[in-house]
């Protein structure tokens, strides 16, 4: 079980524990955080459900060539991934205005862009997540010029492909938010690979048809039952089994995590 293992790094949604050689156990809480934690809640199985859909889109994502941290699914809350040293940036690329891009800039809420939009940002809650210029980045050696337009290139496919994917099961792929890192062989040879997670939590998404909001903007907003729309992804995805989380009480989510997972 996770708790016996070293645990490396505690954040929002996520514990980190040390496994062999150059691997890490990323375990998915249930905490629900929003505006830099300043928000929170616990929304009993958003953990299991968030294991599940990353896992299947990083797998994904490999299956077409993008080099991504995933290497399997352990359980219902954790998965096996390569140890990355991350850069402290999160690149979020958008399609349709929403967020904090209609306030800063006031562009109407819902406006399609006429192109996806890649914005980078200062991994750093105590700053609140402050966007950054190309220049900011290279001038604090973030990350280099050539991390900058691999990020850049990598991010577009991942858009390409996620909002091919997800318009097949009548879902908006809205914007979302992906991090990176380095991963260093034996060799010393260095990979560029996506790291973190890609969620309901790191993404939105809309139902193509009414609009309803899929992510977790329905916590942000206090819209009605926050976990519906993570449940939904899963199940249009195929990745949540008939039947499970169904309920979400304590004695259901216990039963589930001490059976084997699919």
């Amino acid at each position: 079980m996770a708790q016996k293992r070293r645990k490396l790094y505690e954040g929002k949604a996520k514990i980190l524990y040390k496994d062999k050689g150059n691997h890490i156990v990323q375990y998915f809480k249930d905490d629900a955080t929003a505006f830099n934690a300043k928000k929170r809640t616990t929304l009993r199985g958003k953990g299991i459900i968030n294991n599940l859909v990353s896992a299947k889109l990083m797998d994904n994502l490999i299956s077409i060539g993008i080099d991504n941290h995933f290497i399997r699914r352990l359980s219902w809350r954790e998965q096996l991934i390569h140890h990355l040293q991350m850069m402290p940036l999160e690149i979020v690329v958008r399609n349709i205005a929403t967020g904090s891009l209609t306030k800063r800039l006031g562009i109407n809420e819902g406006e399609r862009l006429a192109r996806p939009l890649i914005e980078f940002y200062l991994k750093n809650d105590s700053l609140n997540d402050p966007i950054v210029s190309e220049e900011h980045i290279l001038c604090f050696e973030w990350a280099s010029p050539q991390d900058i337009d691999d990020m850049t290139s990598i991010a577009l496919r991942v858009n390409d492909f996620l909002c091919g994917l997800f318009s097949a099961i009548s879902i908006t792929l809205v914007d979302f938010k992906i991090e990176f890192g380095h991963m260093f062989d034996e060799k010393g040879r260095d990979r560029l690979m996506i790291g973190d997670e890609i969620t309901p939590d790191t993404c939105r998404f809309w139902d193509t048809h009414d609009k309803t909001r899929l992510d977790k903007d329905r916590f942000r907003l206090d819209l009605d039952n926050p976990l519906s729309g993570y449940q939904e992804i899963a199940r249009r995805l195929g990745v949540l089994p008939p039947g499970v989380l169904e309920g979400t009480s304590e004695n259901q989510i216990s039963s589930l995590e001490n059976q084997p997972s699919p």
